[in-house]
């Protein structure tokens, strides 16, 4: 479904989970995909879910104004608070995911063909590699796409080679997802902090990346740049969509000291399909260019 002639090499999609899948008191569980494979978490989608969840019923009893919809995700149990009116969902929609955290600061990799960068890590339902497009002679905002792909699949291939990733619960979710590049725009600031996500198979977000926005706070909060509850205003360089950001408590998770952040933006509509595979077709399983 995410590869051609259904999909697009940029494309992103979720499986419902319902029924003994969605234990634990959640209404439901989510696979994420993307032309690669399999993803941990994915904030925007949780916007997108906890609308769908409510608009198609799958929440027995929703409340005014808001409704908590809870679901479980690869990386853990994530809460969507989804405005509700009493006849259909809206926006924006907030949500709180598993605990974040820094995993490194001011960590030096060497870029083959790029020189040395200096990188911070940090987890937000998955792990992302952080820098300025600036350390590797790209603007966030002004630089062609392709260029900061290019750059930021290079660090990503860079340190997954450099440094060993750790998960306190599952190993399986210690891989880095990808990089992104920011405008270095951390200190807390009133103004929008623009930024771009490449991940998976060099696939580039249209959205400033829920699970990025989470990460980059607790990056930030780990080093004294933004305090509980000052919100920060993320900006996506590829379709200038924005999210909001904050730390709202702080925890332990494992042996990190971590954060809850809260990260809301908007979901739409745009459309409904029905997905069709002719058995006889030689190209049934999709196909992928790039």
């Amino acid at each position: 479904l995410m590869h051609e002639p259904r999909g697009h090499a940029d494309m992103y999609g979720a499986v419902v989970v319902r029924g003994g899948a969605a234990a634990d008191g959640a209404h439901l569980a989510a696979l994420f995909l993307h032309g690669a494979g399999y993803s941990a978490m994915c904030g925007h989608a949780v916007m997108a879910l906890g609308r769908f969840a409510l608009d198609y019923g799958l929440v027995p009893a929703p409340t005014r104004p808001e409704t908590a919809v809870r679901l479980r995700c690869p990386c853990g149990p994530v809460t969507a608070f989804v405005p509700w009116d009493g006849h259909r969902s809206g926006n924006p929609v907030r949500f709180h995911s598993v605990p974040a955290f820094a995993v490194a600061t001011d960590l030096a990799i060497d870029v083959p063909g790029r020189g040395k960068v200096v990188v911070d890590i940090g987890y937000g339902g998955t792990f992302y590699a952080f820098l300025s497009a600036e350390q590797l002679g790209l603007d966030v905002c002004s630089s062609k796409t392709r260029d900061l792909v290019s750059a930021a699949s290079a660090v990503t291939e860079a340190v997954k080679k450099q440094f060993k990733l750790h998960h306190p619960e599952s190993e399986d979710l210690a891989f880095l997802y990808g990089t992104i590049l920011t405008d270095g725009k951390d200190a807390f600031s009133e103004e929008p902090t623009t930024n771009i996500c490449v991940f998976a198979d060099e696939q580039v977000d249209r959205s400033p990346t829920g699970s990025g926005v989470t990460a980059r706070i607790a990056l930030q909060y780990h080093k004294g740049l933004i305090q509980l509850d000052q919100t920060r205003t993320f900006r996506s360089s590829t379709t200038g969509s924005l999210f909001t950001g904050k730390a709202v408590r702080a925890t332990k998770f494992g042996n990190y000291n971590a954060v809850i952040v809260e990260v809301s933006g908007e979901a739409f509509y745009t459309g409904t399909a029905t997905f069709t595979v002719e058995e006889e077709d030689p190209l049934k399983h999709g196909f992928f260019f790039k």
